[in-house]
């Protein structure tokens, strides 16, 4: 079983893959973080929502939580541009619709898109040779 104090195994795509590493934070209320920890399990989150993202190109998402803190990690590949893909999956039918479901949970501006509210953070050290 794979848990904080174990690890989390990742995907081997293949190919040569980037990494965009983004936070969002939740409203404090365990209510609603309960709600948004539901809306994401995999029988809960929107069927369209998911051949979006993978439509656009992602390859892999992982969403973790510390208390209201959420911290995204989206790998792609390498030649992947992030705006054109945002733009495009903003314009997927239910993407504004999810947004919409989902923004109740956010600390965001009602009607930004993904791209808006999840934001970009700064590599400041890596272990790798590269």
């Amino acid at each position: 079983m794979e848990t904080p104090a174990t690890g989390y195994r990742t995907q081997t795509h293949g190919i040569p893959v980037k990494r965009y590493c983004q936070t969002l934070d939740l409203r404090d209320s365990p209510e609603l973080i309960a709600e948004y920890r539901k809306r994401h399990s995999p029988t809960e989150v929107w069927p369209e929502i998911l051949a979006g993202i993978r439509e656009v190109g992602i390859l892999e998402m992982e969403i973790y939580i510390l208390g209201t803190r959420l911290f995204m990690i989206v790998e792609t590949p390498v030649n992947f541009d992030w705006d054109t893909a945002m733009k495009r999956l903003g314009a997927l039918p239910r993407q504004e619709e999810w947004e919409a479901y989902m923004a109740v949970f956010q600390q965001a501006a009602p009607g930004m898109s993904s791209a808006e509210k999840w934001q970009p953070m700064e590599r400041m050290f890596h272990l790798y040779n590269l």
